[in-house]
């Protein structure tokens, strides 16, 4: 128990210790946290009209951003797989990092689950077996795996960090089989995601079985492109240094999947477009309009420049052998997959609804506020965790020594 208090204790000074630089990018998350309190408020006052959707649109920018964020999570794997599947050196030594990310990934989707449920006394529905949306709700199913998710990535991120901080061996007898299990796991929360979409029959844009082939390849896509942006920035503002090694290993993963991802999408517009049935008017609205109406082409056709633009900068030794430049493709194709999944996929799926109404969706200020005051509470607690996880594997933090200052 002391060694516990300890460890909490040390944890906690460390992270609260920074410079300028650092306060600057807290205190900037908190103000957008405030915002995102304040349009909940608005929220759970005047209930969802507040928001941009309607009675024919009723899943917007918030479950846009579960769906994105659960792959978010689930990329993760793509450190700790290498790590003790194939024993990679580089990859070793930051799989801790990816589990922090996959914790604060998580938590995000929790809160946007939140928000797209409009008030807080509706979450009684999510707890099984009595609410409504638990086993007889595929969004009941989703949170439930994306729990044990959490709980796992939770239990051998912290479990390692122990290790780290009081100097004892790891057990792997345990330890191996639980993160192996972590590792089956990750696959399954995105593929339960795709289900949540893919079992609507009335929706023909989703109707079909490559979904959750689809979600995991833009997951390990736009999973790892983030994690790059991560490490870069990691090894420029601390001490502690990522290995060349992981990060290429990580960018051939993005390249690779982020391919499969545009096949797998332009190989559906040809399904669907060639015979240009009734079930493909929600994919010819979002690529050309529908009706006079189009306020989704932009949409669309800037998540293809930037996913094509992104996958041709990978092949260019230009921008993959160099990590400044690297930065460029890695945010384009974390914004063409975010653009993919929420105006590209959840939306058109709405539009036109099952008796052939064409209604489009602007989100609204609340919408764009709560989005990203979400975003930044996610990253106020990846900061906090990465942030001490770096302190214990650099020794600053350590059982029965002095905390060093956090720079």
């Amino acid at each position: 128990m002391q060694q516990l208090t300890s460890f909490a204790t040390d944890y906690t000074r460390y992270v609260l210790n920074g410079g300028a630089k650092f306060y600057a990018w807290m205190g900037s998350l908190t103000v957008l946290i405030v915002g995102m309190m304040y349009v909940f408020y608005l929220q759970n006052t005047d209930g969802l009209i507040v928001t941009g959707m309607t009675s024919q649109i009723s899943d917007g920018l918030y479950l846009a951003n579960l769906v994105f964020l659960v792959g978010v999570a689930a990329g993760a794997v793509t450190i700790v797989f290498p790590a003790y599947v194939y024993h990679h050196e580089g990859m070793h030594k930051v799989a801790v990092l990816g589990e922090m990310l996959a914790i604060s990934a998580v938590i995000m989707v929790m809160v946007f689950v939140f928000a797209h449920m409009g008030r807080p006394d509706r979450l009684w529905h999510m707890i099984p077996p009595w609410g409504i949306y638990s086993f007889s709700s595929m969004l009941g199913w989703d949170v439930l795996v994306l729990n044990g998710y959490l709980i796992l990535n939770f239990i051998c991120g912290f479990y390692y960090l122990w290790c780290k901080y009081t100097g004892n061996p790891i057990n792997k007898k345990w330890f191996i089989p639980l993160v192996y299990v972590a590792i089956a796991w990750a696959l399954s929360i995105h593929t339960v995601t795709a289900f949540l979409m893919a079992n609507n029959p009335a929706r023909p844009m989703w109707f079909h079985s490559m979904m959750p082939i689809r979600f995991i390849a833009t997951a390990f896509a736009a999973g790892p492109a983030l994690i790059i942006l991560i490490f870069l920035v990691i090894r420029k503002n601390t001490k502690f240094w990522v290995d060349d090694s992981a990060i290429k290993l990580l960018t051939t993963i993005v390249q690779f999947c982020l391919g499969i991802a545009i096949f797998l999408t332009l190989s559906e517009v040809v399904v669907e477009l060639y015979a240009r049935t009734e079930h493909a008017n929600g994919l010819y609205y979002l690529m050309f309009g529908l009706h006079g109406l189009t306020g989704l082409v932009p949409w669309f056709w800037s998540s293809l420049v930037l996913m094509v633009g992104a996958f041709v900068m990978f092949f260019m030794p230009t921008f993959r052998n160099d990590f400044n430049k690297l930065q460029i493709p890695c945010v384009m194709a974390f914004a063409g997959i975010w653009i993919e999944k929420g105006m590209g996929l959840i939306v058109p799926g709405y539009i036109p609804s099952p008796i052939g109404e064409v209604t489009e969706y602007h989100p609204s200020f609340v919408e764009w506020l709560m989005v990203l005051g979400i975003w930044a509470f996610g990253f106020f607690i990846l900061t906090i965790l990465l942030k001490g996880a770096i302190g214990i594997m650099l020794g600053d933090i350590k059982y029965g020594g002095q905390a060093v200052a956090a720079k």
